[in-house]
C-alpha cells in the first residue's frame, strides 16, 4: 500500500493538520484499517478507493483516527482530493461517499481545495455544570453542535483566552460524543482571520486537533449572523495553526483550503 502524509489547511509544510492518506482498490477489513491508523497516528488517516461510473459518487472514503472511525472528518478530505489531483488520478470535482453523505471537494484555478459539506444544527444550550472548570475558562454562550458533529461549541470571552486554554481533557470528555469547540472574535480585524478557534477531542482520542474542517460547519454558522457576512475566514490557534475559509449557504457550508504532501512512501506490513 502506498501512504502519504498531507499537511492541510495549509501552504507549507509541517502546518496545519496532517493526515495520512491511501489510495486503495477496496477496503480491507475494519481491524486493518484501524491497525493503519493507529500506526500513522495522526488525527484522522483516510482510506479511499474508485467506485464504479455513474453512480452517485466517485470514491468511497473513510477515516479513521488512532483509536475509532469517524463519521465526519474536514481535514482528511482535503488531504485526499489533494493527493486525487497533485497525482493526476482525478481533474475536476470529486465526491465522495462517506458516512455522512456524498460529498464533493472542488479544485480552485488558485491552488486551493473546497469541500462541499452539511451545515451543523446549532441548538444553544445551558451551559453544563462543571464544563468551566475542565476548559479553564468561563463560557459566553454554548451550543450543541448535533449527532454528526459531536462536539459543544463554546464562546469564550477574547481570543487571548482561547489561546491560553489548557483543558482537563478527562474532565471535558464528559460533555459531549466528540469534545469542545472552544471560539471567541479575532482581536485585530485586519489581521487576516475573523475568528479563532481551538478543537479538544478526547472522546476519539485526540486531545487537540490541529486544524478541524467539521468544526467549521458549526463555526460557520455560529459567526456568520454575528458579522453579517456568509464568507468569513477562520484560524485554528492550536500549536502548528491553520486557516480555513467558510461560506455559509443554508444547509450547507463551504470549507476552502490548501494542503501539502511532505511523506511519500509505501507501507511494508
Amino acid at each position: 500500500m502506498r501512504i502519504r502524509i498531507v499537511d492541510a489547511f495549509t501552504d507549507r509544510p509541517f502546518a496545519g493538520n496532517p493526515a495520512g492518506v491511501l489510495l486503495l482498490d477496496a477496503f480491507p477489513d475494519d481491524t486493518r484499517l484501524q491497525s493503519i491508523a493507529t500506526e500513522v497516528n495522526h488525527a484522522e488517516t483516510a482510506f479511499a478507493h474508485p467506485l464504479p461510473p455513474g453512480g452517485d459518487a466517485d470514491w468511497a472514503l473513510r477515516w479513521f483516527t488512532p483509536a475509532t472511525e469517524v463519521d465526519m472528518c474536514g481535514h482528511a478530505t482535503l488531504a485526499t482530493a489533494h493527493v486525487l489531483h497533485s497525482t493526476g488520478t482525478t481533474e475536476g470535482p470529486v465526491r465522495f461517499a462517506t458516512r455522512s453523505g456524498v460529498l464533493v471537494a472542488s479544485p480552485g484555478e488558485d491552488g486551493t481545495i473546497t469541500l462541499d459539506f452539511p451545515t451543523a444544527p446549532l441548538t444553544q444550550v445551558d451551559t453544563p455544570d462543571g464544563v468551566a472548570a475542565a476548559l479553564g475558562a468561563e463560557p459566553l454562550s454554548v451550543h450543541d453542535t448535533g449527532r454528526q458533529v459531536g462536539d459543544l461549541l463554546v464562546e469564550l470571552a477574547d481570543e487571548k483566552t482561547v489561546r491560553a486554554l489548557a483543558p482537563d481533557f478527562k474532565a471535558l470528555a464528559a460533555y459531549s460524543s466528540r469534545g469542545v469547540i472552544a471560539t471567541a472574535r479575532a482581536e485585530d480585524p485586519d489581521g487576516g482571520y475573523d475568528f479563532v478557534s481551538r478543537c479538544f477531542f478526547p472522546n476519539v482520542g485526540i486531545d487537540e486537533d490541529p486544524v478541524t474542517g467539521s468544526a467549521h460547519t458549526a463555526l460557520a454558522p455560529f459567526w456568520s449572523p454575528r458579522f453579517g457576512r456568509a464568507e468569513l475566514t477562520g484560524l485554528q490557534a492550536s500549536a502548528r495553526t491553520g486557516l480555513v475559509r467558510t461560506e455559509l449557504r443554508g444547509a450547507r457550508t463551504l470549507l476552502t483550503g490548501r494542503a501539502v504532501t511532505t511523506i511519500d512512501g509505501d507501507l511494508l506490513a
